[in-house]
């Protein structure tokens, strides 16, 4: 058919598909009056003669402009953005185009809306920060409307919201397991409505729970928000600190690096939004997640009824509204962990400290104790160890059960996880450097010719079951490890048990795992069987915090360089923390492994300690045969002499 200079016209497409013009009018205006398969021909017309409507036209004929307006406070935050992707895939499948107008400042929201309404069919206000009653006038000139992020005193006009009293319960629950009473809250802006219904919500929850504070300081919806109250976050003395959003949270968390302050260490943060950047913070931020609850879309939905004409009526004849309350769920990131171990009560020290008796002590019950799925392992009431699946960490860290934190019963802190410096460390785990090219200590390998390189090698460590023995004191699991693609490698049998010691000021554990090669042939390698000296790290791996003062000890000596690479049967590293030490011993079991294998020692870049399965060669554990890894550990409150160490060797179990 021929065209005309101006293309194809509503006539042709209609003599092309063999109805009406009317008929394609209302099938192009999405009208669901027309029978689908009519609907069908006149779209394959349209699509055929390549026929656009005449939106001048169009708009002439029927009062409308086919467009919405999204009023947004801030163009450049990411949550904004997720409203805005959700409302026009919504809309514009419906035939309607989005116009995006931003309302930076409180006081240009109304005029910003009503200059927006005069060239749109209807308006969408996405986190409103005017009154009530400036917004009920607004909402009267401006009509039909819905609001996103802010529900409105009147019934009449329609919201969609978000249920932060949940999200805030999500996350208030997920510190109070973590073990902290002290909360912060950085405030958002003071005329954000979410700024106050989340207040309002924390407020709430820590009234209810006379163990737990909630102390406020103002900060905002910006990333230099939280940026420049950091200082004032730490002066706060809080255990964690819940950003308004994550914005305000990513600034915090940039600020803390730089302050050398540990998250979650030393403090815990969270976010509020769920933003898709979250994921990428360093270390990733725990939120609360509505970015995929599409609030767009829901606000859509209740707006095209209200452009339509198509509302329903309440039962006494007037329209109703409509209003959405979606609920969000808590992200767990690695932003956030146990209460820093100096805000733990700590047993008191001096001279009546020490002369405590070992009944004292073994009169207080030792177990571990399910919490979600981590176990939590206690003396009395004080935490000594949580065993944790891992199952949070990146992939790039080579995710794995392990212990994490480790305390004294001194409330010191044993173990430290994903440090600035190697952030694939994760308190005390079975890392190896590599099994059938599959690492399991996470981070870059060293590849010769190279060095350190980041491959796509990294698996994973899944635990199947765990099951607490009748003791309370041991603790079985069956973990799986798989490669980075997903295929099983090796199954581990795995007892992790604990132990007082009466006569010193201490506790320790048992770690005893056998490695079977159930998938077939294994072979295990390390750094330094492909030509870095002295790198066989791979094994039971310790990584503890630093402390002003560090000594190492094997039975050939002291110092870093005797213990590197010692078959010594113990090692023991002693810190000191102002005027206290504490001291780590370990000790290979080598009746039950059959052998002793090669201590690996860091002191001067890091402190951690750890066994050697490949320190100079390859090690191949043969189809349907297995492999031990049998270590015994004592955590103390004192400095280790060496020649204590052989009554401490005594008074550990076998």
């Amino acid at each position: 058919m021929a065209r005309s200079s101006g293309g194809p016209t509503i006539t042709q497409v209609a003599e092309a598909a063999g109805v009406s013009r009317a008929t394609v009018s209302r099938v192009l205006n999405g009208r669901t009056s027309v029978d689908p398969s009519i609907g069908a021909r006149v779209r394959e017309a349209a699509d055929r003669l390549q026929y656009r409507p005449n939106l001048t036209a169009r708009y002439l004929s029927t009062g409308r402009t086919y467009t919405i307006a999204l009023v947004i406070p801030d163009l450049g935050n990411p949550m904004f953005q997720a409203i805005l992707r959700g409302i026009s895939r919504t809309a514009e499948a419906d035939g309607y185009s989005v116009l995006v107008a931003e309302a930076p400042s409180p006081e240009r929201e109304a005029a910003t809306a009503r200059d927006a309404r005069r060239r749109c069919d209807a308006v969408v206000l996405v986190a409103p920060r005017m009154d009530d009653v400036t917004l009920e006038e607004l909402v009267e000139q401006i009509s039909p409307v819905v609001l996103v992020n802010r529900r409105s005193a009147h019934p009449r006009i329609a919201s969609v919201g978000i249920d932060y009293t949940a999200g805030m319960r999500q996350l208030v629950q997920h510190l109070e397991d973590l073990g902290h009473r002290d909360l912060l809250y950085v405030a958002g802006p003071p005329r954000s409505a979410a700024n106050r219904e989340r207040l309002r919500a924390l407020n709430a929850l820590t009234d209810a729970n006379p163990a737990m504070s909630l102390r406020t300081i103002q900060g905002g919806s910006m990333m230099s928000d939280g940026f420049q109250v950091a200082e004032q976050v730490l002066d706060s003395g809080a255990t964690a600190a819940l950003a308004f959003n994550d914005l305000s949270a990513f600034g915090l968390l940039a600020r803390l690096n730089e302050l050398g302050v540990a998250v979650p260490g030393d403090l815990s943060v969270t976010g509020f939004d769920g933003i898709a950047l979250t994921r990428y913070a360093v270390p990733s931020l725990t939120t609360v997640a509505q970015e995929e609850l599409d609030a767009g879309a829901a606000a859509w939905a209740l707006l095209a009824p209200h452009i339509e004409g198509t509302r329903s009526d309440g039962a006494d004849g007037s329209t109703a509204p409509g209003h959405v309350l979606l609920e969000p769920q808590i992200l767990v990131g690695d932003s956030t962990g146990r209460v820093p171990p100096s805000r733990v009560p700590s047993r008191p020290s001096g001279p009546s400290a020490a002369a405590t008796t070992g009944i004292d002590r073994t009169d207080k019950p030792l177990g571990w104790v399910r919490e979600g799925r981590d176990w939590t392992l206690l003396h009395g009431g004080t935490l000594l160890t949580v065993a944790t699946s891992g199952a949070s960490m990146a992939p790039v860290h080579s995710p794995r059960p392990h212990l994490h934190p480790v305390r004294s019963l001194g409330g010191h802190a044993m173990t430290v996880t994903n440090p600035v410096d190697h952030r694939h460390h994760f308190g005390l785990s079975l890392a190896l450097s590599d099994v059938n090219g599959t690492t399991y200590w996470g981070g870059r390998t060293y590849v010769e010719g190279q060095g350190p390189t980041l491959l796509s090698n990294q698996g994973r460590q899944e635990s199947l079951s765990e099951e607490l023995a009748e003791n309370g004191r041991d603790l079985h699991a069956e973990v799986r490890w798989r490669t980075h693609d997903g295929t099983e490698l090796l199954l581990e049998h795995r007892r992790i048990g604990a132990f007082l010691l009466p006569d010193h000021r201490g506790w320790g554990l048992t770690w005893a795992s056998r490695l079977e090669a159930d998938r077939g042939d294994l072979h295990l390698t390390s750094p330094a069987t492909r030509g870095r000296h002295g790198a066989g790290y791979g094994g039971l791996f310790w990584r503890l915090p630093s402390a002003d003062e560090t000594r190492i000890l094997v039975r050939e000596g002291r110092g870093e360089s005797v213990a590197h690479g010692s078959t010594s049967d113990f090692i023991v590293i002693s810190r000191r923390h102002g005027t206290d030490w504490t001291s780590l011993l370990m000790v290979q079991d080598e009746q039950a492994q059959g052998r002793i294998d090669p201590w690996f020692v860091r002191l001067m870049d890091y402190v951690g300690v750890g066994t050697s399965l490949a320190w100079s060669e390859p090690r191949d554990i043969p189809a349907s045969q297995s492999l031990d890894v049998r270590v015994r550990a004592a955590v103390l409150d004192q400095l280790v002499e060496a020649d204590e160490v052989d009554a401490l060797l005594a008074e550990m179990p076998a």
